[in-house]
């Protein structure tokens, strides 16, 4: 039983149904989303599962987990209005109301932004406007801040923590990010890998109760400290992996990036960071030749990656997009792990089963299933897979422990440990502290298009 004006507060290991449980209460489970339900559940005096779909959205509005997806019209300021409009919202009331929940998310000064163009961060910032924009009674988020910038996130989460104190809506939030969560939460519902209840109460009595099951199952938990990034090793003698020189970039307006340049060695470990919209994307993008610079140029190996046929590309370069399903090729995870590659090599196959055990995906468990059908957080690991089994020179990560509990995030640290170790070059474009603590050696941050720091930090 959750009492109107509290937070609900839901912690698990990625894949545990902490997702579903959300599509559920928002009346998305089981009538989008075929399959078996069983049990009750009550939302604001309605049953989700079986109401009237109209009935439901008047009352609840939801985030999911990935905000794109929840993105209907071209510009910003149209999409948070869409909502409204088709709520019956008068004209004069969405004037006012459009500009207030923009401001509200940080989305100020973007109103004719087209929504394509935003950064994942961004776009998340515009789906919760969306879903605040009608105030509704009960807002449900799934990791609302897994793609804002550290800023961003406590941000929000004081946004949130208004919306609670004031008692106008009843939250429900799904969020690895704990340390920023944990302070709203009235109630805390912890599930395990099996999709069952660990516990669930007040956040002292379940830290108190069941600490070590719930640090067992792979949930992060407040005041989870990373380990210590390894000592950097002086910069080899030799010739770097990649030379980006004078690099301007801009989409259907101002530049986006403005003479970056930006050279990398064999080994390094490096977190390009900055603010959500600083440019991290397009620089990754511009580096492993999926876009051409406007000015200046890209060597990787010596080469244009941008001239480079796909197959030649792999060998130089791996790159994981920040939403998984942009890069997936096909309809089943088997097919999809050995796309591209030789899978009557013994030594290669042995290796892939490997990786994906590490990554807790094993082919026996996973092979048949269609990756869409898969979590957030599997999807991440999943889209990983392609880029870390090839072992290229360069490593570019956009985002890699989106939506990741403990042991996915320590996997991952792991593998790309021993690929460094190995000669390949990683840069990780990241939101994640804890990530940037424990792997990288070298922190390049961007700051409106522009490198405005480049330190070594070990």
């Amino acid at each position: 039983m959750l009492e109107p004006g509290q937070c609900l507060l839901i912690v698990g290991p990625s894949g545990s149904g902490k997702s579903t449980l959300a599509l559920a209460l928002g009346g998305l489970v089981p009538r989008e989303f075929p399959g078996v339900f069983s049990g009750t559940l009550e939302v604001d005096g309605l049953n989700p599962t079986t109401a009237d779909g109209p009935a439901v959205a008047a009352r609840v509005g939801v985030v999911f987990q990935d905000p794109e997806s929840q993105l209907v019209m071209d510009r910003v300021e149209d999409d948070v209005a869409f909502g409204l409009e088709s709520r019956g919202w008068p004209l004069t009331a969405m004037r006012v109301r459009v500009p207030q929940a923009l401001a509200e998310t940080g989305l100020s000064g973007l109103e004719r932004r087209r929504t394509t163009r935003l950064s994942g961060g961004q776009q998340q910032r515009l789906a919760l406007a969306g879903a605040l924009a009608p105030r509704p009674g009960i807002l449900i988020l799934d990791e609302p801040t897994a793609n804002l910038d550290p800023d961003g996130a406590r941000a929000f989460a004081a946004r949130l923590a208004a919306v609670r104190a004031a008692c106008t809506a009843t939250i429900v939030l799904v969020e690895h990010r704990v340390d920023v969560a944990w302070p709203l939460a009235d109630v805390v519902l912890a599930v395990g890998a099996d999709g069952r209840p660990i516990d669930c109460g007040t956040p002292a009595d379940v830290l108190a109760r069941s600490r070590a099951a719930i640090e067992a199952s792979g949930v992060w938990l407040p005041g989870a400290r990373p380990g210590t990034a390894p000592r950097q090793e002086p910069r080899p003698a030799g010739e770097p992996v990649l030379v980006a020189s004078g690099l301007s970039f801009a989409y259907d307006g101002p530049c986006v990036l403005d003479s970056v340049s930006l050279s990398v060695w064999p080994g390094e470990r490096i977190a390009l960071v900055g603010a959500n919209g600083s440019g991290k994307s397009t620089l990754a993008k511009l580096l492993a030749g999926l876009a051409k610079p406007l000015v200046g140029s890209v060597r990787l190996g010596g080469l244009d990656p941008a001239k480079l046929r796909p197959r030649e590309l792999a060998r130089l370069a791996g790159y994981v997009f920040q939403d998984p399903e942009a890069q997936f090729v096909a309809p089943l995870v088997r097919a999809e792990v050995f796309a591209g590659l030789d899978a009557h090599d013994p030594a290669l196959v042995a290796a892939l089963a490997a990786l994906m055990e590490r990554l807790g995906l094993p082919l026996a468990a996973f092979g048949e299933r269609s990756p869409y059908t898969l979590s957030g957080g599997e999807q991440r690991r999943l889209s990983l897979v392609p880029a870390l089994v090839r072992a290229p020179r360069l490593l570019l990560l956009d985002e890699p422990t989106f939506g990741q509990d403990r042991r996915g995030v320590e996997a991952l640290t792991a593998i790309l440990g021993e690929q460094v170790a190995a000669g390949t070059a990683v840069i990780a474009a990241t939101h994640d502290e804890r990530f940037i603590a424990d792997f990288a050696t070298r922190v390049v941050r961007l700051d409106g298009g522009r490198v405005v720091a480049d330190e070594v930090v070990a």
